[in-house]
């Protein structure tokens, strides 16, 4: 839980601020009172408001997340959120709907970008936690990354790369545990949000399944206020519930 009396926390860091989720995170933390924000994007560009600090990244390069993490080392963040992910690719390459559809190079990209990338930055990111307070890395991911939970099939590379990436994020959860007792680590799923991601898949949802940017940050940012060191290394939705491997 939040340090009781204390603004909490001083510094965080939005990777992916110029997506939804990301810009609405940005802002909801400056309302909170939140000292910096760094806020990365690809472009570098960030939303205007006090204590935002822009930086640049690109998932697919890590020396630009090492140039990242080292701008942040005099001022290290407690609060990471990774917000990237892709479920449609830029040439448009959609979810899988049959193993037929399968393509090597695009199932690549997918995990590029929805697995391999979000490890880099907890790579480079979290040996820069703090070891005497507490710290949270959260990454977004899905409840279509569930194993048990899957009873429809489909969408091989998204439901595959972030199956991979919840894994990864129980692995970082056991070995940061061994020399940070007041760190957290968690995936979050934040829902249907609208989207540049969900926007094909909108159409036929039902009525209230829809959530603006703004109320995902919102019920992201309680997920993480609530928080304990027991469930580092779990997977939660927006209301705190947590989803099966």
């Amino acid at each position: 839980m939040s340090d009781v009396g204390q603004q909490w926390p001083h510094t965080a860091a939005i990777f992916g601020a110029s997506g939804g989720i990301g810009a609405a995170l940005v802002r909801a933390l400056g309302e909170r009172g939140v000292e910096r924000i760094y806020a990365g994007s690809r472009s570098g560009i960030a939303l205007d408001g006090p204590g935002v600090t822009p930086f640049r990244f690109d998932l697919t390069d890590e020396a630009s997340i090492a140039a990242a993490a080292e701008e942040m080392r005099d001022n290290p963040p407690e609060l990471v959120i990774v917000t990237t992910g892709v479920l449609t690719l830029s040439d448009g390459t959609g979810p899988e709907k049959s193993l037929k559809q399968i393509d090597g190079a695009a199932m690549s990209e997918v995990f590029a970008l929805n697995t391999i990338g979000p490890a880099l930055i907890a790579k480079h990111m979290l040996p820069l936690f703090p070891r005497d307070r507490r710290a949270v890395f959260a990454a977004l991911s899905a409840r279509v990354g569930s194993i048990s939970d899957n009873g429809l099939g489909g969408w091989h590379s998204y439901r595959a790369s972030k199956a991979a990436l919840n894994m990864l994020l129980k692995n970082f959860a056991i070995e940061l545990g061994r020399t940070h007792d007041q760190a957290t680590i968690i995936g979050l799923h934040p829902g249907t949000v609208d989207t540049a991601l969900s926007e094909p898949f909108q159409s036929g949802l039902p009525e209230g399944q829809l959530t603006e940017p703004e109320e995902a940050a919102a019920n992201l940012l309680g997920v993480i206020d609530g928080l304990t060191q027991r469930q580092s290394g779990k997977v939660l939705d927006w209301k705190g519930e947590e989803i099966a491997a």
